[in-house]
């Protein structure tokens, strides 16, 4: 038996990933990442840049994509609990315009697998959370895109929250989906 169950989702190569969790009453271990294992089940790397944020509830950070040096996403939450969602901006894909989202917490200790060609953003549900991810490209600024996070096009269903949702200034001029030129995705 392997050391993850990876589910999949309705878009083909978005994966949920469970980890195996050994506890007692110490705490508990677990492996994030296996190079071989997420190999066989279609994750193929090399991850190049680990990252960390830390967000209050409410706060929305998406819809993101790069147009060149297109990223690979593996996401997991280490405190708190978001929704995490992917949408596929791939041209040439069944599933263009797509969504499908999971919800991550530390409790859960699951995973969300997002393949290059993807949009990505999340909402954090708690009153804070702490969000890692591993990237297949290194980031970079000039390459940066995005969607409106509630673009009706999409149609993502947000859990609803207590109070407002917070976007940075970036992330609050996104055009629609329909609005986008998505060729540089083509080759996904």
């Amino acid at each position: 038996m392997g050391k993850f169950n990876f589910i999949s989702t309705e878009i083909p190569g978005v994966l949920v990933i469970e980890p195996t969790v050994f506890g007692d009453s110490r705490g508990y271990f677990m492996e994030t990442f296996e190079e071989r294992e997420f190999a066989a089940a279609g994750i193929k790397g090399p991850f190049v840049q680990d990252n960390q944020s830390k967000s209050s509830k409410g706060v929305l950070r998406g819809l993101h994509f790069q147009k060149e040096h297109t990223q690979g996403k593996l996401v997991r939450v280490v405190s708190g609990e978001v929704f995490d969602v992917a949408v596929d901006c791939r041209p040439n894909s069944e599933t263009f315009g797509k969504w499908v989202g999971v919800t991550l917490s530390a409790e859960n200790k699951k995973q969300f697998y997002i393949p290059q060609g993807f949009a990505h953003g999340f909402l954090v549900l708690s009153d804070e959370a702490e969000f890692t991810y591993k990237c297949t490209d290194f980031y970079d600024p000039s390459s940066e895109g995005g969607v409106k996070w509630d673009d009706p096009d999409i149609g993502i269903v947000w859990p609803e929250i207590d109070g407002e949702i917070r976007l940075s200034a970036k992330d609050s001029v996104h055009k629609g989906f329909k609005e986008q030129d998505y060729a540089f995705f083509e080759r996904w």
